[in-house]
């Protein structure tokens, strides 16, 4: 058993420890509100846009954009790639890179290749040490997304769609559900999908029949067309980072508690020993005084 100053250290370790976690327990509940409200704010906006974005797919033009044409013959995909900069956020990373590594074995087996563009700092090592061919990152982003520093790295997968050098675009990330649980998914974002969730549960679909109906474009269908799809991809993928943010911070706060609470265990398991190894030393040099006295 270890000696009273050995366990006295191990305490006070433990102690500074768990006063490191229960800081950052504070700091993350106080960021995670703030997540919250700005991942919830702009989510009508991107719904909006999807809806907006899917009836236009179904609608007839003379103009086909290149984000609603699907291709048949799929050899090349781009994929967006959400994750945290930093740490310490229990599983949040690895159920959304596990997804990635799950769905790269699926594309590669059937002989696919894949452009990675990768967000967050987590993200960009896992590909690194995967070998995956990663064009486009953004990391440092703060607590605060912004969509100029986003914009630049998506686009070089949307030109290299645009350009047809690649056939979809996905994007996997992690959904807000509530302060207890995050939803790590994967989805098609080009070419516009004829149906998608919301992180609500709710389904919307493009259900109209063809040819009953177009759009009057102003001033032409290529140029409307054109900024509408792209703000889609922007307000998407930007809300995507929101989504990330929100249930980084939330998950940072619930695994610090957690730390926090098997710190406090700890705490208590070795005081108790301590109690004890003091008790023990104590009997044993009363011992030895009353055999000391009785040899006298």
């Amino acid at each position: 058993m270890a000696g009273s100053k050995e366990i006295r250290t191990k305490i006070k370790s433990v102690q500074s420890t768990r006063k490191i976690t229960k800081a950052m327990e504070m700091v993350a509940a106080s960021k995670m509100k703030k997540a919250q409200d700005r991942m919830r704010g702009s989510r009508p906006y991107v719904v909006r846009a999807l809806q907006i974005a899917m009836h236009v797919a179904k609608a007839n033009t003379e103009y086909k954009h290149p984000f609603l044409a699907v291709r048949e013959n799929v050899r090349r995909v781009g994929a967006i790639v959400v994750t945290t900069d930093k740490g310490l956020c229990g599983g949040l990373n690895t159920n959304v890179l596990r997804l990635v590594l799950n769905q790269h074995k699926e594309w590669r087996a059937k002989g696919i290749d894949v452009d990675y563009c990768a967000i967050g700092a987590k993200g960009v090592g896992f590909l690194a040490r995967l070998g995956a061919n990663v064009i486009s990152q953004a990391v440092g982003l703060g607590d605060r997304p912004h969509v100029e520093r986003l914009v630049g790295p998506v686009k070089v997968l949307l030109d290299k769609y645009v350009a047809g050098d690649l056939d979809e675009v996905h994007i996997f990330s992690t959904l807000f559900i509530n302060t207890m649980k995050q939803e790590a998914r994967h989805a098609r974002m080009l070419p516009i999908p004829e149906q998608f969730r919301t992180p609500t549960g709710e389904v919307f679909k493009a259900e109209v029949s063809e040819g009953s109906w177009d759009y009057l474009y102003e001033p032409d269908a290529r140029e409307l067309l054109d900024a509408v799809l792209r703000r889609y991809v922007e307000a998407l993928v930007y809300q995507m980072v929101n989504e990330n943010m929100a249930s980084e911070q939330s998950a940072r706060m619930v695994a610090m508690k957690a730390a926090s609470d098997n710190a406090g265990t700890i705490i208590d398991e070795l005081q108790l020993i301590y109690n004890k190894t003091r008790q023990a030393a104590i009997t044993k040099e009363l011992a030895e005084i009353v055999g000391g006295a009785a040899a006298v």
